[in-house]
């Protein structure tokens, strides 16, 4: 990619640009990128019926193009933050965001359901190689208040991605603009991606002193396999009325972890190196994602589910119900640090008790049948509130004792487990929800679950 490379030497090229303004871009570009990759999860949901109209496709070759992306994606982060540490996060989003618009192009102009499956997982591919650069980006061009005002616009922009993908996705899809059908859902990333290229290229800060580390491709082998053994079957199995192959696959998936965790033991160069997960608040912050992520994932997936499968609507109308809950997200997101520092981390704890108080009030929502208004969209607004007052400060107290150096392993160990979170969020609470039919019981156990999540972030306010 030579513009890539020619930028390399010329990054400080923006020194006539003052400092903020450079960060302004800095955060403008990456976060863009975020919110592509996380919009090409729900987008094309969405436009799924008439892409298997249009391919005559399978059901099981639908669901491919619909999770491959996924499952390419959460497999290859860890491998994406390793490889941004070695060789330089502004190269390796960069590679990354060209990689995800090359393969976003081929997805609008694929010719058959195998083409695009196929580009599908090239598209995660590219993403698994730009998103974890966006955090380490975060944590080694910020710092103090800075830092955390960038860490919640980046917890805002994965909240919003999510609802603006469905709303998109039924506007693109609805306008079948020049006959195109469901193409644009995947061709509107390809001028974003462009600009974001140029101006990536042009504005992103030169990468600093890399540690050439060995890649420890044993733990990547490792780890990759634990990772697709898992999501695999959970993306698969509901549709496949779990099969035996999916359980074997994920009991695998438990002891390739426990190979991962002892080979890393006596690794040179660890994925994880042990001082990251030994940092105040590290592993309990990881799990809290997890926990907040799962339940998020589960939410948004079953009560799309709900409104346009149980109660009919249409994907425009069921995108612009999730508003009031963004528009709460983005509003704690981008204020919490106002809350004085000695109560930050208490309001992480109370932060998922409001969310678990939200999801039972969503299951008082829907008691009655009908779209449960207007109390429904108070409800949406207090989960919005909760998850919003949790996600960005928990990842703040976690990256503030994390080294510079080591924002690449911290960033990929995050990310991964909100990628996970989600996947296993959807699986298990979209499970329960086309078990049980109802948006009553799903959002007791969305409750509880959440509660849980809370308990797991005690240990920090003992810090």
């Amino acid at each position: 990619m030579t513009a890539t490379s020619t930028a390399e030497s010329t990054a400080g090229s923006a020194a006539g640009v003052s400092a903020p303004r450079r960060t302004s871009w800095l955060l403008t570009v990456i976060l863009t990128g975020q919110f592509m990759a996380i919009l090409d999860v729900s987008i094309v949901n969405v436009a799924s019926p008439v892409i298997r109209s249009d391919l005559g496709t399978s059901g099981s070759g639908l669901q491919m193009i619909i999770s491959g992306y996924t499952i390419a994606y959460a497999m290859l982060l860890i491998t994406g933050a390793r490889l941004g540490g070695r060789y330089g996060g502004r190269r390796l989003f960069l590679y990354g965001l060209a990689g995800f618009t090359a393969a976003s192009l081929a997805c609008g102009l694929a010719a058959s359901a195998g083409q695009l499956i196929a580009f599908r997982l090239l598209q995660g591919a590219g993403a698994a190689l730009m998103v974890p650069q966006v955090l380490s980006m975060i944590q080694t061009n910020f710092e103090g208040t800075a830092r955390a005002r960038a860490l919640s616009l980046y917890a805002t922009v994965i909240s919003g991605a999510a609802v603006v993908g469905q709303v998109l996705g039924g506007v693109l899809v609805s306008a079948d603009l020049y006959g195109t059908a469901w193409r644009p859902v995947f061709l509107v990333n390809v001028p974003i991606g462009l600009g974001l290229l140029a101006l990536g290229a042009r504005l992103l800060p030169a990468d600093g002193p890399l540690r050439h580390r060995p890649l420890d491709l044993p733990g990547l082998v490792t780890l990759s396999l634990a990772v697709s053994l898992l999501v695999v079957p959970l993306v698969l199995g509901h549709d496949q009325d779990w099969p035996l192959w999916g359980w074997v696959a994920m009991a695998a998936s438990v002891a390739f972890a426990g190979v991962f965790v002892l080979a890393e033991r006596r690794a040179a160069a660890p994925l994880v190196p042990a001082r990251v997960l030994r940092a105040p608040g590290v592993v309990t912050s990881a799990l809290a994602v997890f926990g907040v992520m799962a339940t998020y994932g589960g939410f948004l997936f079953t009560l799309a589910l709900h409104l346009q499968g149980r109660l009919g609507d249409s994907p425009l109308r069921a995108g612009l119900t999730f508003i009031p809950g963004a528009v709460a997200f983005a509003v704690t997101s981008l204020n919490w640090r106002r809350v004085p520092e000695r109560l930050q981390r208490r309001m992480i704890v109370v932060s998922y008790g409001v969310t678990a108080l939200g999801y039972l009030g969503l299951a008082l929502a829907f008691g009655g049948g009908g779209h449960g208004q207007p109390f429904l969209t108070v409800t949406l607004a207090v989960i919005g509130f909760g998850l919003g007052g949790a996600f960005s400060p928990v990842l703040a107290v976690a990256l503030s004792h994390v080294a510079p150096e080591d924002a690449p392993d911290a960033s990929g160990l995050f990310v991964m487990m909100a990628q996970l979170g989600q996947v296993v969020g959807v699986a298990t609470f979209g499970t329960l929800y086309l078990s049980v039919g109802s948006m009553t019981g799903t959002g007791v156990a969305l409750a509880v679950t959440a509660l849980a999540t809370g308990a797991c972030a005690l240990p920090l306010l003992r810090r």
